[in-house]
């Protein structure tokens, strides 16, 4: 009828923003893995300047990536001073891998329980690169990294891979310090293999078991580095003459 309102047209439907990731959270990656393989040293100074240049990007972007990292305890910001990398600590070393190990044991656990053919070829697919890397300290590491996130993922658990995935940055400079040694790393690798046989096998209790343990080895080799370094500190300081200065 005239003058009867017209009824209004249906919202249109959700579309959702492309989760393809800011300049900033690309930048805040490549700084967070140089400061995962010390390219930038513990306590090292992060020049706003000097990023923004290697980079080729403002220096607006640099300082939104900057505290992407402080929010995964890579970085501090300090007043009036800048950006600095965090420096390396026994506590929040033990922390991150009690954590790790629980978070890690029920992602085996939960990938053991219904292993399919997919999960079996990503992990021997992953164990092929780490026996590859096994002579190279950082790639190793890498190739570590790697195999958690496929263990992550295979866990079938989204939520839990995604906090492993929070703090795989932060938790990475430590497990570096882990696999220093070659005969540590033969020994994570036999682990390694361990924990596929055991989700292949479907055996729950000893997929946890195994990635608990493996977890904390890792652990006890990087606070043994972490001593040993500080051991070198404290004796390269003792050996410095009286009065000279810091850098000289």
């Amino acid at each position: 009828m005239p003058g009867r309102a017209q009824p209004e047209a249906p919202a249109s439907p959700f579309t959702p923003a492309s989760l393809t990731p800011t300049l900033p959270l690309q930048i805040a990656e490549r700084i967070g893995a140089a400061i995962v393989e010390e390219q930038f040293a513990p306590g090292e100074r992060l020049k706003e300047v000097e990023l923004a240049s290697a980079f080729g990007v403002s220096r607006a972007s640099v300082r939104e990536a900057l505290r992407h990292l402080e929010s995964r305890g890579l970085v501090r910001i300090l007043p009036q001073r800048g950006a600095q990398v965090t420096l390396l600590s026994r506590q929040e070393l033990e922390n991150l891998f009690e954590i790790r190990a629980v978070l890690l044991g029920l992602a085996a656990r939960e990938a053991a329980r219904r292993p399919s053919a997919s999960t079996r070829e990503l992990l021997e697919a992953q164990l092929a690169k780490l026996a590859a890397s096994h002579e190279q300290a950082s790639a190793y590491a890498r190739a570590s990294a790697a195999m958690v996130e496929v263990l992550a993922h295979v866990s079938g658990n989204e939520q839990l891979a995604e906090m492993i995935a929070g703090f795989a940055q932060r938790i990475g400079r430590y497990t570096r310090l882990g696999l220093a040694s070659r005969e540590r790393r033969a020994r994570s690798f036999a682990q390694w293999r361990r924990l596929a046989q055991a989700i292949a096998g479907k055996d729950e209790t000893q997929a946890e078991d195994i990635t608990r343990r493996l977890a904390l080895e890792n652990r006890d080799a990087a606070l043994v580095e972490i001593e040993r370094r500080a051991r070198s500190h404290n004796a390269s300081v003792l050996r410095k003459p009286a009065g000279a200065r810091p850098g000289r």
